[in-house]
């Protein structure tokens, strides 16, 4: 029973000093060429009331509460969100804009698990479209490496932000064809 005891003790403190030597840092990032102006494109990310049109998570529960502040494309604007356990709790703020060139926001998770990151939209010229590049990044808690190790979050979210890309280009395209 000893025996047993130890090799599990010692198999969790493997397992914790192997999450410890993960990266401090982390950075996302998907691109999408959309054939549409960069004003437009900017227009429906820098307006957080547009986002249930593209957004990966916006259907994800038909009950979310919602609740925004401030006008589009303005530093301070905010978003708030709680829902169910898909789409969890948290706020976005915009933190930098820059017309029809790029958004930066600070995303802050309540739940499902706390957590405080950066993601920016960069738009730039891309033959007679726009080439969008969606990334975020952040700090590396000691939960989030022991996550880590067990998911793989890059392509968790990546994943995400293809949908929301693929997404925001079907929109777009779709309305530029019309």
């Amino acid at each position: 029973m000893t025996y047993v005891f130890l090799l599990i003790l010692a198999a969790l403190g493997g397992v914790i000093a192997f999450a410890s030597l993960r990266p401090e840092a982390f950075r996302v990032s998907r691109s999408a060429v959309i054939e549409a102006p960069a004003s437009a494109i900017f227009e429906k990310l820098s307006d957080f009331g547009q986002w249930d049109a593209w957004s990966p998570w916006a259907k994800l529960d038909p009950n979310v509460k919602n609740s925004f502040e401030g006008p589009p494309a303005a530093v301070g604007s905010s978003f708030e969100w709680s829902g169910n356990a898909k789409v969890g709790a948290g706020k976005m703020t915009i933190l930098e804009c820059v017309r029809d060139e790029m958004l930066r926001i600070r995303l802050n998770f309540e739940r499902p698990m706390k957590a405080s990151n950066v993601a920016t939209f960069a738009l730039a010229s891309a033959g007679e479209g726009t080439k969008v590049t969606w990334f975020m990044s952040g700090k590396n808690s000691f939960v989030a490496k022991l996550f880590g190790l067990f998911v793989n979050v890059e392509k968790m979210v990546g994943t995400d932000f293809e949908k929301g890309l693929n997404n925001l280009k079907a929109l777009l395209e779709a309305r530029s064809a019309a």
